[in-house]
C-alpha cells in the first residue's frame, strides 16, 4: 500500500509534511494520519446512529479487537459530498488495518493510543449534536475537544520523535509535551475558527454557550454574525494564536532540519489563516478563509530552501 498516495487527496499540509519525515517516522505518522481520516470519514457519513455504529467497529479494528471492516464501509462509498479520496480512503480501510500490524510492537502501540483518543472525540461529537443548532457549554468543553482531536497528535508526535530521532531536542521531554499538545489544540482551533459559518448550518456550534449567553446571544444569532459575537471571535482567536505560539517553540527547538521543517508547515499555514480570518472579520462565516495553493508552495520551498532555520522561525514568532 502506497500511504502518501492515498493521503494526497485528502490532506495538503499533513501529506507534505509527512512526505519530508524520515524514513523511520514516516509510516507510524502515516498511518495513524490515515487511520484518523478514515475515521473521520465514517463520522461524515450516513445517519447518526449508523456512523457511532461504524465508528464504534472501526475503533474496535484499529485496537486488534473487530474483524475486517471493508464490506461495511462499501456502501458509504459515493456518498454525497464525499470526494474521491475519501471514497478511496474506505476502500483502503482493510489494507490500512493490515498495515499497522505489520508495525513494531512500540508503533502499534503509539498509533493505537493515539486512535483510541481521537475516536474518543469524533464519538463525542456525534454524540453531542443531533438535531437543532447547539453550543458548546463552556470553553472547557471546547479544550477537551481540541484536546481530544488534535492535541493528543501533538503528544504522539513528541512522543515517537524522542524514541526514533537522534538529537531531536535539547528540551526536556516534558516541555515538548506541553508545548506540542498546545501546538495540535492551536491548529484544531484554527480549523474551528476558519469552518464556523459552515458547523453552524449544519447544527454545530464551538463557541461557548456560557460566553454567548453573556452577550446575550445564542447560537442561532450567530448565523446572522451580530457584531456583539466580535469580542468572543476575537478571544478565541488569541487563544489559537498561544497555540501557534507554542508550535513555532516547539519547531524551534526541533535539531534534525528535516523533521523540523516537516514539523513547522502546518504551523505555517495556520499563522497564514488566521491572518485571513483576522482580515475577514465575521465575514469569514459567510466566506470561506483558505490559504491558497500557490501561498502554500511558497511555504514549502521557502522552508525547504532555508531549512527552516531556527532564527527564521523566531522571526515568525515575533511577529506571531
Amino acid at each position: 500500500m502506497n500511504e502518501l498516495e492515498l493521503l494526497k487527496p485528502v490532506s495538503r499540509s499533513f501529506y507534505i509534511s509527512i512526505r519530508l519525515l524520515p524514513k523511520a517516522l514516516r509510516e507510524p505518522v502515516a498511518l495513524g494520519y490515515l487511520l484518523a481520516r478514515t475515521s473521520d470519514t465514517i463520522a461524515d457519513s450516513s445517519d447518526v446512529e449508523k456512523r457511532i455504529e461504524l465508528l464504534d467497529r472501526f475503533s474496535r479494528a484499529i485496537a486488534g479487537n473487530e474483524k475486517a471492516m471493508g464490506e461495511d464501509l462499501a456502501y458509504l462509498r459515493g456518498s454525497p459530498g464525499m470526494t474521491d479520496g475519501e471514497n478511496a480512503l474506505l476502500g483502503s480501510a482493510d489494507e490500512i488495518l493490515r498495515s499497522l500490524q505489520n508495525l513494531s510492537p512500540e508503533d502499534q502501540r503509539d498509533v493505537r493510543e493515539l486512535l483510541a483518543i481521537i475516536t474518543r472525540g469524533q464519538r463525542q461529537d456525534l454524540m453531542r449534536w443531533q438535531g437543532q443548532l447547539t453550543a458548546l457549554a463552556n470553553a472547557e468543553e471546547l479544550h477537551e475537544y481540541t484536546y481530544l482531536v488534535a492535541g493528543c497528535v501533538g503528544e504522539f508526535w513528541t512522543r515517537i520523535c524522542f524514541r526514533k530521532v537522534k538529537s531531536f531536542t535539547a528540551r526536556e521531554e516534558g516541555d515538548m509535551f506541553e508545548l506540542g499538545t498546545k501546538y495540535g489544540r492551536g491548529l484544531q482551533l484554527v480549523n474551528i475558527l476558519r469552518d464556523a459559518g459552515n458547523d453552524l448550518r449544519a447544527g454545530r456550534c464551538y463557541f461557548p454557550e456560557d460566553e454567548l449567553r453573556a452577550a446575550n446571544l445564542s447560537a442561532t444569532d450567530l448565523l446572522n454574525a451580530p457584531a456583539n459575537f466580535l469580542p468572543i471571535y476575537q478571544r478565541w482567536i488569541a487563544e489559537a494564536r498561544a497555540g501557534l505560539d507554542a508550535g513555532l517553540e516547539y519547531c524551534i527547538a526541533i535539531n534534525p532540519p528535516r523533521v523540523r521543517i516537516a514539523t513547522v508547515l502546518p504551523a505555517m499555514i495556520g499563522v497564514r489563516t488566521l491572518e485571513l480570518i483576522e482580515q475577514s472579520g465575521l465575514e469569514a462565516f459567510r466566506t470561506r478563509v483558505k490559504v491558497s495553493r500557490g501561498e502554500v508552495r511558497g511555504m514549502i520551498a521557502s522552508t525547504t530552501i532555508t531549512l527552516a532555520g531556527q532564527s527564521r522561525l523566531r522571526g515568525i514568532r515575533a511577529k506571531l
